[in-house]
């Protein structure tokens, strides 16, 4: 369905504001109009201030200045599939549920991956709920993350889990092996964390400019692999900003191995021939999602739920001597 031009008069509230953030102020019906949406509309020059395409983003607009921007067409709207996968769960109950995702499974259909996803896998799981049941995400990993992901049942528990998860009595920890000599037992990475202006899909670190962002690290074991360290870190998330883990440990100066967007092939400093072929065939970044607790919304009880360590994070962790073994 075409949607017709719209042209927005920038009011008082616009004075100074960025052309994103003004389009997106006035044009609330639209559904089709989120921050992404937007910006993707300027950059390719769908929207005009005073009759000029302008294509950056961050323009400040002034009152008075008349704001065009051409509609495109709408997608229809595909409904999600349901899809006979089966899923690693932990936990379940009335209200929520704990999935153990392995590395390699996408979280969510995108345009690249619209099919074969855990959501797909949770609607066949979904099939014999009774309404109004169905499944939302709670929590999210990337691609390449293995671990815990929490699942709500209803529209009021998705709302209950996710205040509870931001409580500061709840607990997120991951385990993550990660280049470099750490020679501190514990300690906080505070970088703020902001999208990178150059490519939409990094995050960057900062001292000064981003969203407040906290981890918190304790250091499991270590070895020398000479020339660089390598050490297994337990690290638990304070905020859970998007990459946060894997941007504030590189940002430190320690990269997880295998992370393919914020790592480093540390592995050919390695002297030992036999673990740097190890770290350089590792198929994905060292990080696993591995306990969360959290009071149960409903319950009113403190659940702990735990991720095994899958198999392929067990070898790296015994073949690279870090000594510390998660077999269950």
């Amino acid at each position: 369905m075409s949607l017709p031009p719209r042209i927005v008069i920038a009011d008082r509230g616009d004075d100074g504001l960025r052309l994103d953030l003004v389009l997106r102020r006035h044009l609330t019906d639209v559904k089709s109009a989120t921050r992404t949406r937007v910006q993707a509309w300027i950059v390719s020059g769908l929207v005009t201030v005073n009759g000029d395409v302008v294509r950056r983003v961050s323009t400040r607009t002034v009152l008075g200045d008349l704001v065009g921007v051409t509609l495109p067409d709408e997608a229809p709207r595909v409904a999600m599939a349901a899809e006979d996968v089966r899923v690693d769960i932990i936990y379940e109950d009335d209200f929520l549920l704990a999935i153990n995702k392995p590395a390699g499974l996408v979280v969510h259909p995108t345009y690249k991956h619209t099919a074969g996803t855990l959501m797909n896998a949770l609607l066949w799981h979904a099939r014999v709920w009774p309404a109004p049941q169905r499944p939302s995400l709670v929590s999210r990993l990337d691609k390449l993350t293995s671990g815990i992901i929490i699942v709500a049942k209803t529209a009021a528990a998705h709302t209950a889990l996710q205040r509870e998860m931001a409580a500061n009595d709840s607990e997120k920890d991951y385990l993550a092996v990660v280049y470099g000599r750490v020679n501190v037992a514990r300690g906080e990475i505070d970088f703020r964390l902001g999208a990178d202006l150059t490519d939409r899909r990094r995050v960057v670190a900062s001292v000064t400019v981003g969203a407040p962002s906290l981890t918190r690290f304790e250091r499991l074991a270590r070895v020398a692999a000479p020339r660089v360290g390598l050490s297994l870190l337990r690290c638990r998330l304070a905020t859970g900003r998007t990459h946060q883990i894997r941007v504030h440990l590189s940002a430190r100066g320690w990269p997880l191995v295998g992370d393919p967007t914020y790592g480093e092939p540390r592995w050919a400093e390695i002297t030992d021939p036999a673990l740097a072929a190890t770290l350089r065939a590792f198929p994905r970044q060292a990080l696993h999602a591995w306990r969360v607790a959290f009071v149960h919304p409903t319950l009113r009880t403190r659940l702990r739920l735990e991720a095994p360590v899958p198999p392929d994070l067990i070898a790296l962790l015994e073949s690279s001597g870090l000594g510390v073994v998660f077999r269950s």
